[in-house]
């Protein structure tokens, strides 16, 4: 870079006042080997703020200047016009449309106000205009261009806040199904306490029915049944409802896979440069989201502050991602109690036909006892089958809450 351009490099920042001589001078020729912007260098690199680098810039372009805002209503009309091949060299020629006044006037934003190139291009994408110039700074005009044309996701600003409210409410649309499934297995245990209830009563009257006391007078040991067996007939539908649709509260590796697939959006939205610290890696698939979910809880501070909605939003999707895995390992867990529900029905069932036969002997009744047995093993093999898949998770439960919920 020859001695020139370095002198037209620092040009509008000649104002700004530093520690030693040289510094701009160092900073331009910085700027220009890395083919960065010079404002940039002299705000991260050499600590000037962005209102002394703006004030010397509105003192050498004698205009006002303007800052990236995401709340600035940019008329639609203008977005439109440059959608496509327009927008894409604004990078380049560093300005963008910001403000329409009521008399037509088009306020720009621009890196160098003075630049006839600059000029050149605005009219020939605008047309003839009143046009008022506003000094920006490159980041400035970079924000402008990422949160209004509508970039991908992960250089998206302002926009991006849609896409995460979508991503928020596909969240909030699962972790609706997850509070529903929970509610269908809590009616579940329900009908399995009252069935419980009743088998106990049936066998409370077969035990009456068989002493020679209430032999005489059947009466109460039948009015226990009567109840007993309403009981069972009552709640029988619903557990029968409930074991029919084991597919509709999705199994246990179907909820870990679609609550992964509601976090895929931390793909595109977030930033994971230098994130967070490595851990071991968990044996399930579930512990494994809880960690990763870790390394995105960071509240950013960006500048400029008039950024910091997105950041937030930003914020609330991990938030929400956090909801969305502690909801799906109470889903989990509510199949698990629901499948010591069984166990524990059945090994009652087992328990009192065992003793009833012991007791009572073999007998034409014993039918009853033999079906007692039956039912009970039946229904631990079952819960078996509900709970088994959760021991896992219970293994890797200790570090996912370190990663989920204290992250």
């Amino acid at each position: 870079m020859t001695e020139n351009e370095t002198d037209v490099l620092m040009r509008p920042f000649a104002g700004l006042a530093f520690s030693r001589a040289g510094m701009l001078a160092e900073a331009a020729r910085g700027a220009a080997l890395r083919g960065v912007p010079l404002a940039r260098i002299l705000h991260l690199e050499y600590g000037v703020e962005r209102e002394a680098l703006l004030a010397t810039l509105r003192d050498h372009y004698q205009c006002a200047s303007i800052e990236y805002d995401e709340r600035l209503p940019i008329p639609p009309e203008l977005l439109t016009v440059l959608n496509g091949p327009p927008g894409s060299r604004l990078a380049q020629s560093g300005w963008f449309p910001v403000i329409k006044d009521a008399d037509g006037t088009m306020v720009i934003a621009a890196c160098d106000p003075s630049d006839a190139a600059m000029l050149a291009e605005v009219e020939e994408i605008f047309g003839p205009a009143p046009y008022e110039f506003r000094v920006a700074l490159p980041d400035d005009i970079a924000w402008f261009i990422q949160d209004f044309l509508h970039d991908k996701p992960g250089l998206l600003i302002g926009t991006e806040r849609t896409g995460l409210a979508f991503w928020r409410n596909i969240m909030a649309q699962w972790r609706t199904r997850l509070a529903c499934y929970r509610t269908d297995l809590a009616r579940a245990r329900t009908a399995l306490a009252f069935i419980r209830t009743g088998l106990a009563l049936a066998a409370i009257s077969r035990t009456l029915l068989n002493n020679q006391r209430f032999g005489v007078h059947p009466f109460p040991a039948y009015g226990v049944l009567a109840v007993g067996l309403l009981l069972f007939s009552g709640a029988l539908p619903t557990y029968l409802r409930v074991r029919r649709s084991r597919m509709t509260p999705p199994r246990h590796q179907t909820l870990v896979e679609v609550s992964s697939a509601t976090l895929s959006f931390l793909e595109n939205y977030q930033n994971l440069e230098h994130a967070g610290m490595e851990k071991k890696t968990k044996e399930t698939m579930l512990a494994r989201l809880g960690d990763l979910l870790g390394n995105y809880c960071t509240i950013l501070y960006p500048s400029p502050a008039s950024r910091e909605r997105t950041h937030l939003a930003r914020e609330r999707n991990v938030l929400a991602a956090q909801r969305t895995i502690a909801g799906c390992y109470r889903t989990i867990y509510s199949r698990a109690r629901t499948g010591l529900a069984f166990i524990r029905t059945g090994v009652s069932f087992v328990s009192i036909g065992i003793g009833l036969i012991g007791y009572f002997g073999l007998g034409f009744k014993t039918f009853f006892d033999v079906m007692l047995i039956v039912v009970g093993l039946l229904m631990i093999i079952d819960g078996g089958l509900w709970y088994l898949p959760v021991r896992k998770e219970q293994a890797e439960l200790p570090g996912t809450r370190s990663g989920v919920l204290a992250g």
